[in-house]
């Protein structure tokens, strides 16, 4: 090459790597000279990562620290992991993120550390599960699991189990040694003592005492106020302290290694020290504010349209994700479906959001009235159920209290109104009024439900046995309407 020719690409290299500077811009969030970034840049843009760090796991963890209110509002009432099962005909005295009252629960923490947990069903209608500590969906019981109601041998296997499955069981693995066990029995006939009873039937202990089981013992907490939920720590340091334990006390999951990157940026690493400074507790508290009520927004104002139930109404699907126990599509896990159902609910099943005729139960959720606004505890309101209802056993509408996202609390002692019980002898063809409001209507106490001034309110209709008109848009309740 001659030096004829390479001036003028000298020139234009000059030229093209001027071209390259970045220009300044007067919106830009952090200041850089010359390239490099200023002091008072590097502080904002730590702080800013961390805080965006701690809010996107906040959001992934939220469940696991949620589960974990469950095995404390247990332990509280003496309900020792692996020798005891809370059972309960459910109502507003026990706080748990959408319970019902529609039939009797037993719940109880089983530590699988020690070996595999054997649960033993007789047959009968029951609805149960086994989920992890992660809320993973671990195994399916009784109706809706592999007995499918004739009763059985189901075996939950600890994480890394390399032993033998004895034949004749149903067995479940589990990625974590905590596991909560959740078991429904439905109320046939209106007969709430007998399933209780059928509660109690239940048998639970470790398969090394197959030879010799001893029977785990069982508390009745119907008429014990209980906490069951995260609530306490969800907008705080503890919301940290309390997964911190977690992530000690249980095996790391290894499609989980992204998420415990992300908290080893915020102090929290498996058998280290959590010790946050001022700067990082303050961004831990600000992310345990901003991810809670980011979450509450997916729960009750999403804006997806795949949330509405049928054209013309504000019912929504409380899961959005059909027959998935734990939000996978074909694309990846759906996180906005993920957030709204753990931000209202607990556990997960595949049979818990099936959209099939026979399936188990339906959920439908209503924050709205007929207009859009929120539904208010100081106005009442009407809603019209139209008959008959599309179900194979039973169904209900319970009122949730929208800041605890549990039953709401009054002195009328209850929540909800069911078919089995206070809607027993409405017509089976004309169409049922239901109302809701600080006072009932004259001559309307036994159709209504009280609400709280000052504090919003939200409802369910579940289904219990749906039917094809639940499905095909042929039945659909109307929306909440204002009594003035």
């Amino acid at each position: 090459m001659t030096m004829r020719r390479s001036v003028p690409l000298l020139l234009a290299a000059c030229t093209l790597s001027a071209d390259l500077t970045l220009p300044a811009r007067a919106d830009t969030l952090y200041a850089f000279r010359d390239g490099y970034p200023t002091p008072e840049t590097s502080t904002r843009a730590r702080n800013d990562a961390d805080l965006a760090r701690a809010v996107t796991a906040y959001r992934f963890w939220y469940p696991t620290v949620s589960v974990e209110g469950i095995f404390n509002g247990n332990r509280v009432a003496g309900i020792e992991d692996n020798k005891a099962m809370g059972i309960a005909a459910a109502g507003p005295k026990q706080v748990g993120f959408t319970l019902n009252s529609d039939t009797p629960y037993g719940s109880a923490a089983l530590d699988l550390s020690q070996g595999p947990m054997v649960i033993e069903l007789p047959p009968g209608p029951y609805i149960g599960l086994v989920d992890d500590h992660h809320q993973g969906w671990v195994l399916d019981l009784g109706i809706p699991g592999p007995d499918a109601g004739q009763g059985g041998k189901h075996l939950v296997l600890p994480p890394g189990y390399e032993g033998d499955v004895p034949a004749g069981y149903f067995a479940g693995r589990s990625l974590s040694n905590k596991v909560l066990l959740a078991v429904r029995a439905l109320p046939v006939d209106a007969d709430v003592p007998r399933a209780m009873d059928a509660l109690r039937a239940i048998k639970v202990h470790p398969l090394s005492a197959s030879a010799n089981p001893q029977p785990i013992r069982f508390v009745d907490t119907t008429e014990v106020d209980m906490d069951s939920t995260s609530l306490r720590w969800e907008d705080n340091l503890q919301f940290w302290q309390v997964l911190k334990r977690i992530i000690d006390d249980e095996p790391v999951v290894g499609k989980f290694l992204p998420m415990y990157g992300l908290l080893a940026t915020l102090g929290i690493e498996k058998g280290k020290p959590f010790a946050p400074d001022a700067r990082m507790t303050e961004i831990l508290e600000r992310a345990a504010r901003t991810g809670r009520d980011q979450l509450l927004v997916s729960a009750f104002d999403s804006d997806r349209p795949d949330r509405l139930a049928w054209p013309g109404r504000k019912w929504e699907w409380a899961g959005l994700v059909p027959g998935s126990a734990q939000f996978e599509t074909p694309s990846g896990i759906d996180l906005e479906a993920r957030d709204r159902w753990f931000a209202q609910a607990i556990v997960t099943s595949p049979a818990m959001f099936r959209r099939s005729a026979g399936a188990g139960s339906l959920y439908w959720l209503a924050a709205r009235d007929r207009t859009g606004a929120y539904l208010d505890g100081g106005k009442t309101y009407k809603l019209v159920v139209p008959q008959p209802v599309p179900d194979k056993l039973f169904w209900s509408v319970t009122v949730y209290d929208a800041q605890t996202r549990s039953e709401v609390r009054t002195d009328q002692g209850k929540a909800a109104l069911r078919s089995l019980f206070e809607l027993k002898d409405a017509s089976k063809t004309e169409p049922t009024s239901l109302y809701f409001g600080p006072t009932p209507p004259a001559g309307q106490e036994a159709r209504w439900i009280k609400t709280v001034p000052g504090r919003g309110w939200f409802t369910y209709i579940r289904i219990y046995g749906p039917e094809q008109a639940a499905f095909d848009g042929s039945w659909k309740p109307d929306d909440f309407v204002e009594v003035k």
